[in-house]
């Protein structure tokens, strides 16, 4: 366990970072929670290059639990619409967090003896496309109405242009698309420090 430490600390910080900084809007699409958690793939990444998959394993159900402290808390506190956290949320942050980092893990390890770019690079892009697609359905979908009828997401389906440009579609497809292409963004950003990283965790102790 001690040494999978620093991953477990790592991974907690930007769970609890993402958590809070997701109450802050950033122009009229994403929140600097959009900018935060998309480093726990990274986190997930190094240790299973350092490490192996189960010990990553053990790294992202610490973020689970985490996360699902979170949103507890978050259900408590009341804003100005009502409970920051509500059930959709808590299920979609909770169900996409666990599904993206164990199908991360299971694409690195499809990967794991190509390039070392390829791994952290395609299992973060697979992660992270179905991270946004299970969380924004999942929190603000007409759709799944039935998961919380008291919580109105009338505002998350209004019919607008796609980021203010494209075709009609509810809000809630901007928000997932503009959360998705600075994951995207963010992966191969994230390339750089992981290979710093693995090289010094990985560095044969004099």
């Amino acid at each position: 366990m001690a040494r999978i430490l620093p991953g477990v600390i790592a991974m907690a910080a930007i769970v609890v970072a993402s958590n809070i900084l997701v109450q802050f809007l950033v122009g009229d699409w994403l929140t600097w929670g959009a900018f935060t958690y998309p480093f726990a793939f990274l986190v997930t990444d190094v240790m299973n290059r350092v490490y192996g998959p189960e010990p990553a394993r053990k790294v992202v159900l610490a973020g689970f639990v985490v996360g699902v402290i979170c949103s507890f808390i978050g259900s408590q506190i009341v804003g100005e619409f009502g409970p920051l956290v509500t059930l959709r949320i808590a299920l979609g942050s909770g169900l996409a967090f666990l599904s993206a980092q164990l199908l991360d893990i299971a694409v690195f390890n499809r990967f794991r003896q190509g390039s070392w770019w390829r791994a952290p690079l395609v299992s973060t892009l697979v992660g992270s496309s179905v991270d946004t697609a299970i969380f924004f359905t999942i929190a603000f979908s007409a759709t799944l109405t039935f998961l919380e009828p008291g919580n109105d997401v009338s505002w998350a389906n209004e019919a607008l242009p796609l980021l203010g440009v494209g075709p009609v579609v509810p809000l809630w497809a901007s928000l997932a698309t503009a959360d998705w292409l600075v994951k995207l963004s963010l992966a191969l950003v994230a390339l750089v420090p992981f290979r710093v990283i693995v090289g010094r965790l990985t560095q044969p102790v004099a």
